[in-house]
């Protein structure tokens, strides 16, 4: 529970919250009510640094999310030691992505990694110029990819 990938931002960039939760959960944590039910985004403001702060309170989302290292673990496919090896590398290729991020030529606006990635994708669709050809950015798409493909092997999680 103290690799906080899931809550960081770093997987995952959002969480849907049922309309029973909204009351109890909106004491806790900033939510956005959208017709019968809410959200809110992530990073989560409950995350700690021995891991989540309302633990036994938390959405039933993150409640049913099920980390592919811990399935893995849980199936002795895989061993503690490795998987903590997964999340070291995972956290280390994000770092190298997000100082890549600070050296673009515009600032990406949202809060977490996962929607910093989405955004970038989206800009460039965008931009008509071919920024999206120039070598930092054929490196940082390179390096998104290679993050993603271990996100999905890793994490049971792609950003796209």
């Amino acid at each position: 529970m103290s690799c906080g990938l899931c809550c960081d931002g770093s997987l995952i960039g959002f969480v849907d919250l049922g309309r029973e939760e909204l009351s109890k959960l909106s004491v806790l944590m900033d939510i956005e009510e959208f017709e019968m039910s809410g959200f809110f985004l992530l990073p989560c403001n409950n995350l700690g640094c021995d891991g989540c702060k309302i633990y036994s309170q938390r959405p039933k989302q993150c409640g049913k999310f099920e980390c592919g290292l811990l399935k893995s673990i849980e199936k002795k496919e895989l061993d503690f030691d490795s998987a903590l090896e997964a999340i070291r590398v995972f956290k280390h290729k994000k770092i190298a992505i997000e100082k890549q991020f600070e050296t673009l030529p515009f600032k990406l606006e949202s809060p977490s990694f996962y929607f910093k990635v989405l955004e970038l994708r989206n800009l460039l669709k965008k931009d008509s110029s071919d920024l999206s050809d120039t070598q930092m950015f054929v490196k940082l798409f390179a390096d998104i990819d290679e993050l993603n493909a271990q996100a999905l092997k890793s994490f049971g999680i792609s950003y796209f």
